[in-house]
């Protein structure tokens, strides 16, 4: 892939962020979502590009897609890529007003990113400096201690990132008695995985089940971070069932991050829409102008690129109508 994309795929998530930030707070989460599409299907037009989505936003949420098998890009001639979107990842905390709301996509060659169904995955991540030390298999106790040593750290100076669902009750339970930290988290898990990646974040492992489709976008990430990730699709009835086998998905196989994103080509970008402890979300200052924050990672440089910028919105409406 040509690496000049990268920055046209951060215009992506820019556009996508400066239109869904505007309904921070109002308790519409799936006008939120509508804008932020229809944003990433405006800019995607304009990518030099021939596209697939593989990942999309699915029926868990009730909200507008960029539906999976649909053609991206200006598509005659160019590079035959996957793309997996989450046009918002953390509708909640957008609809609410809360942390860690973001844009995201990731995109990599043809066949190359796990077509995920819209079900439920069973998921354990890390950063680099623990890559090699968890198994989705062992206990949250085993895998704490584990990373615990492969951080050098005491195992009460670990903090382990957890959905804040009933669900995981158990799984908060035993993190407490091993004597590692919790931190509970209201919303979005991709943007959490990504934090074991950065020391400052103060998160070191993330366990629990959420999104499929997300755990791809996550392991796209950690991949260009070097982090590490396994994943278990967790279908919860016979028609998600049904769906994992449509789409030739195992559902007793642990999918290693290698199985999830494969080969050594991939772009990242995400943009904050509210803030969180990597990116400051969208800030809307006057005479129609707006700041935003994006990472964008790819491979196989491993550059990570931290872009500000402020948008004159007069001068380029498709950004944020």
């Amino acid at each position: 892939m040509d690496r000049n994309l990268a920055l046209n795929l951060a215009r992506v998530t820019e556009a996508a962020a400066l239109s869904a930030g505007k309904w921070l707070g109002k308790g519409d989460k799936n006008a939120a979502d509508g804008a932020a599409v229809d944003a990433m299907r405006r800019m995607f037009d304009t990518v030099d590009i021939d596209g697939t989505v593989v990942i999309g936003e699915g029926e868990i949420d009730e909200a507008p897609m960029l539906y999976i098998g649909e053609k991206i890009g200006t598509r005659e001639g160019e590079d035959q890529v996957d793309i997996a979107v989450d046009p918002i990842d953390g509708t909640n905390s957008i609809a609410n007003g809360t942390d860690n709301s973001i844009a995201v996509l990731a995109v990599a060659p043809k066949g190359c990113l796990l077509n995920a169904p819209d079900i439920y995955m069973d998921k354990i991540a890390c950063g680099p400096k623990a890559k090699g030390a968890i198994k989705l298999d062992d206990s949250p106790s085993e895998n704490v201690k584990r990373v615990a040593k492969a951080l050098n750290k005491n195992i009460e100076e670990i903090t382990v990132a957890v959905l804040d669902r009933p669900r995981h009750e158990e799984i908060i339970k035993e993190i407490i008695a091993v004597g590692a930290r919790v931190k509970k988290v209201s919303d979005g898990d991709i943007v959490t995985a990504i934090e074991t990646c950065y020391e400052d974040s103060g998160i070191d492992l993330v366990i629990g089940r959420g999104g499929a489709p997300e755990g791809v976008i996550a392991a796209a990430a950690l991949k260009c971070l070097g982090g590490d990730f396994q994943g278990r699709l967790h279908p919860t009835d016979e028609k998600q069932e049904a769906r994992c086998r449509d789409l030739h998905s195992d559902l007793k196989k642990i999918y290693s991050i290698d199985d999830l994103v494969k080969g050594n080509e991939v772009i990242f970008s995400v943009t904050g829409i509210t803030s969180g402890e990597i990116l400051d979300g969208v800030k809307y200052y006057g005479d129609n102008k707006a700041k935003t924050d994006t990472l964008v990672l790819r491979l196989p440089s491993g550059t990570q690129r931290f872009i500000k910028s402020v948008h004159s919105l007069d001068l380029k409406p498709d950004y944020a109508k």
